[in-house]
């Protein structure tokens, strides 16, 4: 039998398993930018604004707890790492939660730990209590770091689909400039009580946004599903070519095993599990939680004002951010990802180089602003592009019927990465402030290699089509 065409505008998917022909098709369905929309992205990037508090807190925080509680250095660090424990356990959680309550249930659930964890921190007077609030905090970051991308993708049209995706970027990285500016100016325990308003936000406007069509369609609840995608499109939008390309997926998904995590290593799923894998480990390897959770300690130890680099970085970030909304939708997830990668290698070498600088006395005058430099282009590699593609993609190639048990396995991985890195970051900053960050720049030289040759495009195709191209 002859090859044909794998997916048209009316396409045709060969399955290799069993020779049977589905046809995959949403026509030009593209729906408009509805309030509804707007208020159900925007209500569950409270959440992702949330784990970037999270994530940014130690950082300025970093000095007044040691100091108020007493802490050394090692329970500092563990204090910082605890929340990337609370994020393994929240990885682990997160693709059943999604799966059983949907998208919108589990946010439910992270919301509630994410309120517990911040009152905890904000009354902490011991370690034991800042520490549990800490872990509840990762539990809701877990959680949400893997729910949220897949609900912002399940819900946008197609055509901005990347750039509504790439907000939890911007939104991440505006959360933790905010906490550096403003835990650089009052108490670490009213940091942790103002964190909780984000958290009081999400939880209103979860009452009013709907679920995901596509969640509601798998379990079966099509006219629900119809109804979920007439509210986020529009009362005077044809959401039939839509809805009938979503069902007719969800029929074809039945023929294949209910979502066992042995399912996952499949020759048709393979490609998948290892991209989204893959990008996370960059990600996090690359020295993503080493920047974000101790900028202060890096900023000090090269002689620069943190207050003043906190304060471009905000600029900065902000900047590239929107930067990147604009373009991610026109060039696509890959040339992204390979700028922001290099950028990323580029950033870590330009940091290493600059802390080598000060072992030579006419070189070490240049380390503060040779360093700030280094910081800004690791930074911007962050919110043009590593920092939200990775999970954007993930969600966009994870056929929805492995999505919990891929998306499980996926969060496990980043987070594990992600502990690693915040923990042994003041470890390996000891031992050598240049070093690890010559570290950080090979792990990114062998992570654009890997982007190259194994990366897909996603950009302007319908979940339903890359999904069927991607496990062909």
């Amino acid at each position: 039998m002859g090859k044909e065409p794998l997916l048209q505008k009316v396409g045709i998917q060969e399955d290799i398993e069993s020779d049977k022909r589905i046809c995959v098709n949403d026509g030009d369905a593209d729906g408009p930018v509805t309030f509804v929309l707007l208020l159900t992205t925007f209500t569950a990037l409270w959440g992702m604004f949330s784990y970037g508090t999270a994530s940014g807190y130690t950082s300025p925080a970093q000095t007044g707890i040691m100091e108020g509680l007493n802490l050394s250095l090692t329970e500092f660090s563990f204090f910082g790492s605890v929340l990337t424990i609370g994020g393994l356990v929240g990885a682990a959680m997160s693709g059943r939660l999604a799966d059983l309550f949907g998208r919108r249930g589990a946010l439910w659930i992270s919301n509630s730990f994410c309120m517990s964890g911040w009152l905890m921190i904000a009354f902490s007077q011991a370690t034991w209590s800042l520490n549990i609030g800490r872990f509840f905090l990762g539990v809701a970051s877990g959680v949400t770091s893997y729910v949220v991308p897949v609900y912002i993708v399940e819900i946008a049209p197609k055509r901005i689909r990347g750039a509504f995706s790439a907000v939890s970027s911007l939104v991440m990285c505006a959360s933790i400039s905010v906490t550096f500016l403003v835990g650089s100016v009052i108490s670490w325990q009213k940091l942790a009580l103002l964190s909780t308003v984000p958290c009081i936000l999400e939880f209103i406007g979860l009452f009013f946004i709907p679920e995901s069509p596509r969640w509601l369609s798998r379990n079966g609840r099509v006219k629900e599903s119809e109804a979920a995608l007439q509210r986020l499109r529009g009362n005077n939008t044809d959401i039939s070519k839509e809805a009938a390309g979503i069902k007719k997926y969800m029929e074809h998904l039945k023929e294949f095993k209910e979502d066992g995590f042995f399912e996952l290593f499949k020759p048709r799923y393979s490609r998948a599990v290892t991209v989204g894998m893959g990008l996370l480990v960059l990600q996090q390897l690359g020295g993503l939680s080493g920047y974000t959770f101790y900028l202060s300690s890096i900023f000090h130890k090269a002689g620069f004002p943190n207050n003043v680099g906190v304060m471009i970085a905000t600029v900065v970030q902000s900047t590239m951010s929107v930067f990147g909304l604009v373009i991610v939708d026109k060039y696509g997830r890959r040339p992204l990802l390979m700028v922001a990668t290099g950028m990323m290698g580029l950033g870590s070498l330009i940091t290493g180089f600059s802390f080598l600088f000060q072992s030579y006395d006419y070189l070490h005058n240049y380390t503060p602003i040779s360093t700030f430099i280094g910081v800004l282009v690791f930074l911007t590699s962050i919110t043009i592009g590593i920092g939200g593609i990775p999970w954007v993609m993930v969600s966009e190639m994870t056929p929805i019927n492995i999505k919990g048990s891929s998306g499980t396995l996926c969060n496990l991985t980043s987070w594990s990465s992600n502990w690693f890195v915040s923990y042994t970051f003041n470890f390996l900053f000891q031992w050598s402030s240049s070093g690890v960050f010559f570290i950080y720049s090979m792990i990114s030289g062998v992570g654009i290699l890997f982007v190259m040759k194994m990366v897909p495009e996603t950009r302007g195709r319908s979940l339903e089509e890359i999904q069927a191209d991607i496990t062909r």
